[in-house]
């Protein structure tokens, strides 16, 4: 990594974290939310980019970080299946990661972004288990996960956000 100096669309300088290439690579430390916190604070560990994981190991792994009120992260392991597994699978991959992103702005108090994108990804896993005819891929319970999704959604757009995002955490293999 190497830092650039850049200037902004007003003008001013701009320091951002870039690789060799020139593309951006923000490492500023982050919260359990995913929101970049000031250089040199304390963050949460960042969840590393780009692992091939077996889905159940994807499964495991973002369901630990859920549990641990951390939706941001989990939506890194769910976009890693996303970009690295079978193209029948992407489009499960990238509902999931949607689940996640809107637990996570619904977390943050963003209740339009949250309710969104907790309906568009429940959309997404429902589609892809009409289309596929599985319902209970890796042991998640599709029809649950939606189900949880749209619920969430609503009770976000009632009570105006600000989740707990470990409370209201979704159980991907259904009640255990």
């Amino acid at each position: 990594m190497s830092d650039t100096s850049s200037a902004g669309a007003d003008g001013t300088n701009d320091l951002r974290d870039r690789d060799g290439a020139g593309r951006a690579r923000n490492a500023r430390p982050r919260d359990g939310l995913g929101r970049p916190l000031p250089y040199g604070a304390d963050g949460v560990a960042r969840q590393p980019e780009g692992v091939v994981r077996a889905p159940e190991e994807t499964v495991v792994e973002a369901q630990a970080l859920l549990d641990e009120g951390k939706p941001f992260h989990a939506h890194e392991v769910f976009e890693d299946a996303w970009k690295s597994g079978p193209d029948e699978e992407r489009a499960l991959w990238r509902g999931l990661a949607q689940l996640a992103v809107g637990l996570t702005h619904a977390a943050r108090g963003n209740v339009t972004g949250g309710a969104r994108l907790l309906r568009r990804g429940a959309c997404g896993v429902e589609e892809w288990a009409s289309l596929t005819g599985r319902e209970r891929p890796y042991g998640m319970d599709l029809a649950g996960v939606a189900a949880w999704a749209r619920g969430l959604g609503d009770d976000v757009e009632r009570g105006g956000g600000n989740v707990d995002a470990r409370a209201r955490a979704p159980r991907l293999r259904g009640a255990s």
